[in-house]
């Protein structure tokens, strides 16, 4: 477990060859926040910071379900999308059921599960 420094401005060292750790902010996609990662130059340990680690998950967690699915032909004029079975599951959706489909701009597309 990566330990803290005790006094401001100290160097944190790394707990497999002691050498000194530099700080980075790490993107993660889909959030916003960053996560802080303590990494070595020598070895290549790295270790994540908790709290902020706690905040992206926290975050990912209240974003929308995003997958990335294809387009397929179906015939001459037609195009479909298939839902894969994580979409299927958390919409509780069953073949033959409708939808409503609008179209609020020219890169989205919204479904509405009729009731």
């Amino acid at each position: 477990m990566l330990l803290m420094p005790k006094e401001q401005g100290k160097k944190m060292k790394c707990p497999k060859c002691d050498s000194e750790l530099k700080k980075i902010n790490v993107k993660v996609h889909g959030a916003e926040n960053k996560v802080t990662s303590y990494q070595c130059s020598k070895c290549d340990y790295f270790e994540f910071e908790p709290m902020s680690s706690v905040k992206v998950i926290e975050e990912l967690r209240e974003a929308p379900l995003k997958i990335k699915q294809k387009i397929v032909k179906i015939s001459q004029d037609r195009l479909g999308i298939y839902f894969n079975n994580n979409i299927i599951r958390s919409l509780d959706l069953k073949k033959g059921e409708e939808v409503y489909v609008s179209i609020p701009d020219k890169r989205h597309i919204v479904l509405e599960i009729k009731n």
